[in-house]
């Protein structure tokens, strides 16, 4: 997103969480994120989205690493420096080296994937620009993925780019110390 202004300013601190409450009861987070400041412009759609969101990164069919994955691709190619950043810190927690969260950033074809770890960068990449995984790259996942993760791919990929096409439309800026894009390392 760069040094642009937000066009939705987070709401404060203080009304985030007493809306958190109202919406969740004990189940809320109490979290400051900017992301989750945003959503809070709109409690309905603040709601309606936590339960994907909390099965996607808790309860999903997909290996944490194979999910930060995916999302750490999608983020890198609708360019959300917020979302990659955050995803930085998930991927990290989920076994990912900072070599491979900077690979992430050359796509399916760099040296060090497994084709595993390459088809599944590349559905990424076919649904961005296809709308649709390929015949060969669906063989290579089907060989390791059942039906459930197959599914569960292909709706957390989606799941990212709505986020990340929202925060860079919002011009949610970074949270304070969280990461963003990694730097390129010197050619």
């Amino acid at each position: 997103m760069g040094a642009e202004e937000p066009r939705i300013e987070p709401v404060p601190v203080e009304d985030y969480h007493r809306l958190e409450r109202e919406l969740f009861g004990d189940e809320a987070h109490a979290g400051t994120a900017g992301v989750s400041r945003m959503w809070a412009h709109n409690p309905g759609l603040m709601k309606a989205q936590r339960p994907l969101q909390e099965y996607l990164l808790g309860g999903s069919t997909l290996p944490p690493r194979d999910r930060e994955l995916a999302i750490l691709r999608v983020t890198w190619l609708c360019r959300s420096e917020y979302a990659f950043g955050q995803h930085t810190l998930f991927g990290a927690r989920a076994g990912l080296s900072a070599q491979e969260i900077r690979r992430v950033t050359e796509g399916p074809d760099a040296p060090g994937w497994t084709p595993f770890e390459a088809a599944l960068l590349r559905a990424v990449d076919e649904l961005r620009a296809d709308a649709r995984v390929s015949g060969p790259t669906w063989a290579v996942l089907a060989e390791t993925y059942d039906t459930a993760q197959l599914i569960d791919l292909i709706a957390v990929i989606g799941r990212y780019w709505t986020v990340a096409v929202t925060l860079n439309s919002a011009g949610v800026p970074l949270d304070p110390d969280r990461p963003g894009f990694p730097e390129r390392p010197a050619s």
